[in-house]
């Protein structure tokens, strides 16, 4: 197995993973800055890797197994955390959306992909922005306080509520790629 670059920043990513529990837990005032840091971080080498991919045809098996897990786990580990920091109806079920579309999602696309249509369920425009959307909210939502007059944590709630709903759209839309194939018996 060659490691490329791509493959040890997504190891990386993997890495900031219990760094990011860590620091969240950590007393101070500085953790919630700390811990916006280290997801952040993450998200940028999530960038990274599939940029580098991309440019200098780094692409691997191993890499291309990997890199969806570590978006999933890290942000269903994030969304943990805040929903355990900041336990309402509204975000346990705007949580809850998000991470049971990626494990619904993601053996959805292991099924197509083991029945030979793993092409049908490439991922499209509206994950992509949904990714994007995720990723500012949950930063947001880490980080809290209000910065510069702006309510960072209101303004972080509203967008995970338009990526719950990008989850859902960019689900249904896999959904419905696969749907000739789920109705074969």
């Amino acid at each position: 197995m060659k490691l490329t670059v791509p493959t040890m920043l997504t190891l990386f990513r993997i890495l900031l993973i219990p760094v990011l529990v860590v620091v969240f837990y950590l007393p101070g005032r500085w953790t919630n800055f700390a811990a916006t840091f280290v997801f952040v971080l993450g998200a940028l080498t999530d960038w990274a890797d599939g940029w580098i991919a991309r440019r200098w045809n780094q692409y691997s098996a191993f890499g291309a197994f990997l890199d969806p897990v570590a978006d999933k786990l890290a942000v269903t580990v994030a969304l943990l955390l805040i929903v355990e920091l900041h336990h309402t109806h509204w975000m346990t079920m705007l949580a809850a959306i998000i991470i049971g579309r990626e494990i619904a999602i993601s053996a959805l696309r292991e099924w197509m992909a083991e029945v030979g249509h793993g092409r049908k369920v490439k991922v499209a425009w509206l994950g992509k922005l949904k990714t994007i959307v995720q990723m500012v909210a949950i930063s947001l939502l880490l980080y809290r306080q209000d910065l510069w007059g702006l309510p960072i944590f209101r303004i972080g709630e509203v967008l995970l509520g338009v990526a719950a709903a990008l989850t859902l759209m960019s689900g249904f839309g896999y959904l419905r790629a696969a749907w000739p194939s789920l109705q074969g018996d």
